[in-house]
């Protein structure tokens, strides 16, 4: 429940660049990311799975509802959170990376590109971790994993519970987040498109928008609206799209834990937004 709840929350909120029921890519609309959410939650109903298979079965089960990728970073992070397995990943194999790599080749990310090591295109030599801690530094969601995901519970979790203090409903509180994880980490996807100074870019002008008060003014409101015009206005090579999934992940922990009541308002009832 918590799955498919945590991934409905994510793709119906108006975040700024991404798909919500008011906005489509060319190649994929909400009701995609809908299914692949009830997709993951049918999926990983057997918690005994290892790792790497359970990352597999995840990819299997969205190519098999949706034809397309539209979740693999949810996949790679909430597939230790379901059993609190971050604290153990250490214990991750060799077998778990051969099947990881099987994972990421059939879903076919965009802007994957080849590595000097344990390119994923090839055979690893090293446990899934150490796979992870080798891409870091250039991506959000396998420094989670290397890290034992220290920036989802300490600060991504906190960021969307304050979210809910400042604005008193859900959908304004994951909109908050994303704004935080933009204007603390250049996303991940954008960068690999496009370029490190380019997501760069895109964080200064989220900082810009928290600075004149973010969700709480219009000139935030004004801001958001135009950068958001920005992040669509090149197909969607500006989509930032490893934020929303590091969203979704910390919308799945704050349910697993209890931090959030799912009876809480969703819509945030503001004119003149997204």
């Amino acid at each position: 429940m918590n799955i498919a709840l945590a991934c409905l929350w994510e793709a119906t909120a108006r975040k700024l660049g991404n798909v919500h029921p008011g906005a489509s890519f060319a190649d994929m609309e909400y009701f995609d990311f809908v299914k692949s959410g009830s997709a993951l939650n049918e999926a990983w109903r057997e918690p005994s799975a290892k790792l790497g298979e359970r990352i597999y079965q995840g990819v299997e089960a969205t190519r098999a509802a949706v034809g397309k990728n539209t979740n693999l970073g949810i996949v790679l992070l909430l597939a230790p959170l379901l059993d609190r397995r971050e604290k153990r990943l250490q214990e991750t194999t060799l077998d778990d990376a051969r099947i990881l790599y099987r994972a990421i080749r059939l879903a076919s990310p965009g802007g994957i590109g080849t590595a000097n090591d344990q390119d994923v295109n090839g055979e690893p030599t090293c446990t899934l971790v150490e796979a992870m801690a080798l891409a870091e530094d250039r991506d959000m969601i396998a420094k989670q994993y290397a890290k034992g995901f220290a920036d989802v519970h300490d600060f991504g979790v906190p960021a969307f519970l304050h979210g809910i203090e400042r604005h008193g409903c859900i959908e304004a509180a994951i909109i908050e987040c994303q704004l935080q994880w933009l204007a603390k980490f250049p996303d991940s996807l954008i960068a690999r498109k496009n370029g490190t100074e380019v997501a760069l870019g895109v964080r200064q002008r989220v900082k810009e928008i928290l600075h004149v008060g973010g969700l709480k003014t219009a000139e935030g409101w004004a801001a958001g609206v135009e950068l958001d015009r920005h992040l669509r206005s090149d197909g969607h090579s500006l989509n930032p799209g490893s934020t929303a999934d590091l969203v979704t992940a910390c919308l799945f922990v704050a349910l697993r834990e209890g931090m959030v009541n799912p009876k809480l308002p969703f819509r945030w009832n503001v004119p003149d937004w997204l």
